[in-house]
């Protein structure tokens, strides 16, 4: 680099701070509230990054990450090596899916319709009570399913009822991935409104009127004004979502599992609180942990990607 070039730089990187120097001080409440967030993710997202080292030992606790022996790969190979590894990620996967299917899209077809409500009251109404399902434990979410749905449950009685035979919902494996499926969207679709009523915000009442004075039903407005406006938002969301694509969850999982549906519900992160949390193996869990976070770093590059592809900003 020339002698110009080293100039031109080092006065852009001076600018730079002394520009950053200027809007620290003029907003500087926002930045003291910015503090809090920021300690959260050093303290604990990427200070215990370097324990993954773990992941390529025999760690021990008593000797610590710097003097347990190194055993390189040997957890990977172990892990690919027992042969319930595939039933392990393919129930991930298949819940996975079914959450991207299913649950992804509940907020936004929810958030359309309470756009739709024109009584503001009642959509206020509406809306605080759709967000307290979010507050509720995992624990009660449980066991209100177990007490509906249970032998002596209420919607446990009427199919059997109807349809003149029972259906073994905490216990049939083919009804266990859409419990839990179902539980999520009751329990997440409110508070994940919230995202896409701000930005139903965003979009110019104009064109809504613009749109009436042509004959535009309610429809076609939604169609061709309201869904655009907010594609950039559900994009983002949905690269997001692949960040989490190996996540099901082990508390929810364990609450719900039984000796009848065990087959379906022993995932990626019930597997790792099994062996890792139960067991002590805290190499051989790290290693899968590193695995599942390779994984969601890669289906985001590869989501950001097809996003740009299609004409849409995606995450960067």
């Amino acid at each position: 680099m020339k002698r110009a070039e080293r100039v031109a730089v080092y006065g852009k990187g001076r600018e730079y701070w002394r520009r950053l120097g200027i809007d620290i001080v003029k907003n500087k409440w926002l930045y003291i509230m910015l503090v809090p967030g920021v300690l959260y993710f050093l303290v604990f997202k990427y200070l215990p990054m370097w324990g993954v080292i773990i992941a390529f030992e025999d760690y021990s606790p008593f000797s610590g990450p710097l003097n347990s022996a190194w055993k390189g790969l040997y957890w990977f190979q172990r892990f690919f090596a027992t042969k319930k590894w595939v039933d392990y990620l393919s129930n991930t996967l298949i819940l996975s899916v079914m959450s991207i299917v299913f649950t992804f899209p509940a907020p936004i077809i929810l958030a359309l319709m309470l756009n739709e409500i024109r009584n503001i009251h009642f959509k206020k109404i509406s809306q605080t009570l759709l967000y307290v399902p979010h507050f509720i434990s995992i624990v009660i979410v449980v066991s209100i399913t177990y007490v509906i749905f249970g032998a002596d449950g209420i919607i446990y009685k009427w199919t059997t009822a109807i349809l003149g035979r029972s259906i073994d919902y905490l216990g049939d494996p083919g009804v266990f991935r859409w419990m839990i499926v179902g539980q999520n969207i009751w329990k997440e679709t409110g508070w994940g409104t919230i995202i896409f009523l701000a930005a139903l915000t965003n979009v110019d009442t104009q064109l809504y009127e613009a749109a009436m004075i042509d004959g535009a039903n309610r429809g076609q407005r939604l169609w061709h004004i309201t869904l655009p406006a907010i594609r950039s938002t559900v994009v983002l969301m949905l690269v997001l979502r692949m960040g989490s694509v190996l996540d099901t969850g082990y508390e929810h999982l364990i609450l719900m599992s039984n000796a009848l549906n065990r087959s379906v519900s022993q995932t990626l992160d019930v597997f790792v609180y099994q062996n890792g949390i139960v067991n002590g193996q805290y190499s051989y869990t790290t290693a899968v942990g590193l695995m599942k976070s390779l994984v969601s770093v890669i289906m985001v590059i590869s989501a950001n990607k097809v996003a740009h592809a299609l004409g849409e900003e995606g995450l960067y």
